[in-house]
């Protein structure tokens, strides 16, 4: 991920500006992650915080949750931002956390970036913090068929739903709710919701 992290670094404060903020995010989203966060029992990570924005919003509706992100401009920006909230240099690919410690994991596009062949990497090490039952909500990039495009940043992969499901599966996840939304002059997203197997 180093190539993935030094774009971002190059480019974080045009990040920021662009997607900082909650109040820039789709009200569809922001309705989503709220239930989904509130359903959570535990602590949660916000695994790729970013700037921080979720973090934070979850953190105000009372939340036990912490950001984790390997681009140290996001982490620098979200504690000067955040104060009270906690952010910690991370990767998704190797969590700061016992087994079984954690009750809910957001990974809001942060796997993105990781080829079909390696997602299981942070797939499998988000299902090691988790207890079972715990959950887990997955934003990406929707298609009808799982495909790298260029994104604005680096390369990504857009993903076939069915295709994600059988990757979670694998990793020891039960799927729980697929939601898709596709809007006219914007990439079509989605959102998985999966619980740790017990």
């Amino acid at each position: 991920m180093a190539s993935t992290t030094a774009a971002y670094a190059s480019r974080a404060s045009e990040y920021i500006d662009a997607l900082g903020t909650v109040r820039l995010m789709h009200d569809a989203d922001r309705h989503l992650i709220e239930m989904w966060a509130a359903a959570a029992s535990g602590p949660l990570i916000d695994a790729g915080c970013g700037p921080g924005h979720w973090t934070q919003h979850l953190a105000d509706r009372g939340a036990d949750i912490r950001g984790i992100d390997l681009v140290a401009e996001f982490i620098d920006h979200a504690r000067a931002t955040h104060p009270g909230t906690r952010f910690d240099v991370g990767s998704i690919e190797s969590i700061d956390e016992s087994d079984a410690a954690i009750g809910g994991v957001l990974a809001w596009f942060s796997t993105i970036h990781h080829d079909p062949s390696d997602i299981g990497v942070p797939l499998a090490e988000i299902a090691r913090v988790l207890r079972p039952g715990g959950s887990l909500l997955l934003g990406y990039f929707d298609s009808e068929q799982t495909e790298a495009f260029d994104h604005a940043v680096v390369g990504a992969y857009r993903w076939k739903a069915s295709d994600l499901e059988r990757v979670l599966e694998s990793a020891g996840f039960d799927v729980v709710a697929v939601h898709r939304r596709a809007e006219r002059g914007t990439r079509p997203v989605g959102a998985i919701i999966a619980e740790r197997r017990s």
